[in-house]
């Protein structure tokens, strides 16, 4: 059985109703990653990383990740923040747009509820996924010991995924997510960004600049979405360009990237091949922008995947 943690925050999303009426439910990009990934490859043990608090919002929320099958050892409930909150809000064309509560929220003290035994009990895990997202809500102060801890699992053999997912207002300047980008890079195996990424960080929009930037670090995998049009893949000197099928009708983007990161990881433990395992991803994609919100339901996303 695979074992897959993945490292970051989950929020209580609110989100508007065509009824007028304020619907809540609980995402964050590694989550969602999670979820999706313990979707499609159920017979894959999924551990969802983070800390939450001892409040009635925090206890739904383990409760959530205990519905969506996510094992529970490494979510800490000794903090006493509340998780943070966001407002997605779509427009005609299913882009969204976020309003943020998490300043204080519980997810940024994650490291201080990883002792030794919990470190020692990751080195077993087959990869260990993490985002832009999940550096920039670690307290600054805490990320050291984060580092310290990627590298000891790294050390043991343990595949390290990370998906940049730049969001400007997480940081306190691009100098300091650029900084902490480059410890990223330097320990990732599996490299899983958007070319927007590059963009908007480092002003790179073509790709052969993109994999110049990326060759020193001497990635295993790099896997780039080039939004809703195709997916470039490079293993070694392999270079594959993969197109995407539109999507006619766009509800909702949240969760896009999540699903595919999520989808693409479990198909490539599952040992599929690239192409394959592109194309999976892909698909769960296709399908999470069809329905509002980070998590669409269940059966109707196992049902089209499956088809």
């Amino acid at each position: 059985m695979r074992k897959v943690v993945l490292i970051g925050e989950c929020m209580l999303e609110l989100r508007e109703g065509n009824d007028g009426v304020m619907h809540q439910s609980f995402a964050g990009d590694a989550y969602n990653t999670a979820v999706y990934q313990k979707r499609a490859f159920p017979e894959q043990e999924v551990y969802f990383m983070s800390a939450i608090g001892q409040d009635v919002v925090s206890e739904k929320l383990r409760q959530h990740c205990e519905q969506a099958s996510l094992n529970n050892q490494y979510l800490s409930q000794k903090s006493k923040q509340n998780p943070g909150v966001y407002l997605v809000q779509t427009d005609e064309y299913g882009e969204r747009s976020f309003l943020y509560w998490r300043e204080n929220s519980a997810a940024r003290e994650l490291m201080r509820y990883v002792d030794e035994d919990t470190i020692e009990s990751l080195y077993d895990s087959d990869l260990v996924f993490f985002s832009g997202i999940s550096l920039a809500v670690i307290h600054p102060k805490e990320r050291p010991a984060f580092w310290a801890m990627l590298k000891r699992l790294k050390e043991q053999g343990v595949t390290l995924a990370f998906d940049p997912n730049y969001r400007p207002r997480l940081w306190r300047s691009p100098k300091e997510a650029q900084e902490q980008f480059h410890l990223a890079y330097e320990l990732t195996d599996i490299l899983l960004p958007g070319i927007d990424d590059f963009s908007q960080l480092y002003g790179l929009t073509e790709l052969s600049d993109i994999l110049e930037f990326c060759q020193p670090y001497g990635i295993h995998e790099l896997v780039i979405k080039n939004g809703s049009n195709s997916v470039y893949c490079q293993l070694g000197s392999n270079l594959i360009h993969l197109p995407i099928a539109p999507v006619d009708h766009v509800v909702d983007t949240t969760s896009a990237g999540d699903s595919f990161n999520g989808v693409y990881i479990g198909a490539r433990l599952a040992g599929k091949e690239i192409e394959h395992a592109v194309s999976l991803a892909s698909k769960a994609a296709a399908i999470v922008i069809q329905y509002p919100g980070a998590i669409t339901p269940k059966d109707d996303f196992v049902r089209l995947l499956t088809q």
